[in-house]
């Protein structure tokens, strides 16, 4: 106990701002990913052939890849191009390129959920396109896609633990610095582990009450 309670007051700080840099991470790339999910959603639903082709391609792409490799792509590869990014902004572009190739498909089943009737139903009353996909489609599609959203959300947090293979200092990275330095893996990697839980946690509640407050106004 008291070795827990040393470890805690010895490393407890350096865990907690590595928490802030992984919930940084994740919000961000949660922001993005809904951007790049909806495009590409959009676009594979296009009516125009370029726009169906590209997003075609980078849901292909993304989905077909490990994402540790496009975390090393966007890292390392694409500076050969002239463009360098931070790791910790390489590492949110490349966590939210791969995301969004998932959250692309859930939106998509979203809107294919919806039968057209009603949108045809509410065009007949003269209801706009815009009012139509606002009071009717938008908020049936939402009730449908929070839960594999969330999932996509809790995916995107754990998937942080990819970035200390580009030096960002998140969870793993510090808790292997620990390591390297007292050589007690089971405990450090223990710690981590219950931290990402605790997170996952967090954020399976946080999707779970704004569920229960859409019911409740819908």
């Amino acid at each position: 106990m008291n070795q827990i309670l040393q470890d805690v007051q010895v490393y407890g700080m350096g865990f907690l701002d590595a928490s802030l840099t992984v919930l940084c991470i994740t919000i961000l790339t949660i922001f993005l990913s809904w951007i790049f999910g909806l495009l590409a959603a959009l676009g594979k639903l296009s009516s125009v052939k370029f726009f169906r082709a590209i997003a075609r391609f980078y849901i292909w792409f993304i989905r077909g890849t490990p994402a540790l490799i496009q975390v090393f792509i966007v890292y390392f590869g694409v500076p050969q191009f002239g463009i360098h990014f931070s790791p910790f902004f390489a590492g949110v572009v490349a966590l939210a390129l791969n995301s969004g190739a998932y959250v692309a498909e859930i939106i998509r089943s979203g809107l294919n959920a919806i039968p057209r009737s009603q949108m045809e139903s509410a065009f007949a009353l003269g209801m706009s396109q815009r009012v139509v996909m606002i009071r009717i489609i938008l908020p049936q599609v939402f009730r449908i896609i929070l839960p594999p959203l969330t999932n996509e959300a809790i995916s995107a947090l754990k998937n942080t633990s990819l970035l200390s293979t580009i030096t960002v200092i998140d969870i793993t990275l510090y808790a292997q610095t620990i390591i390297s330095a007292t050589f007690r893996p089971f405990e450090f990697y223990i710690a981590a582990s219950l931290i990402y839980l605790l997170l996952t946690t967090v954020l399976t509640e946080l999707a779970a009450r704004i569920e229960r407050s859409h019911e409740k106004y819908h």
